[in-house]
């Protein structure tokens, strides 16, 4: 099996686990079989003294579907 690893940015105004889950759900559409998301990094976006959305950089890892050996 061979596996491949891209990052992806999401943002929610909701929540961290939001933000991550419309990222994986946004990339799925293109890409399949993902098997993992690795949180890299969280931001607060504040405007006016206030958290208004969470930013999430994620490494999301998918296998490669390798037609040779199936």
């Amino acid at each position: 099996m061979v596996e491949k690893t891209i990052d992806l940015t999401g943002t929610s105004a909701i929540s961290i686990e939001d933000a991550v889950n419309l990222a994986i759900k946004r990339a799925a559409i293109t890409v399949k079989r993902i098997r993992q998301a690795k949180v890299l990094e969280a931001t607060a976006l504040v405007e006016q003294d206030a958290v208004v959305r969470w930013r999430v950089r994620v490494e999301v890892t998918f296998v490669i579907d390798d037609q040779i050996h199936e």
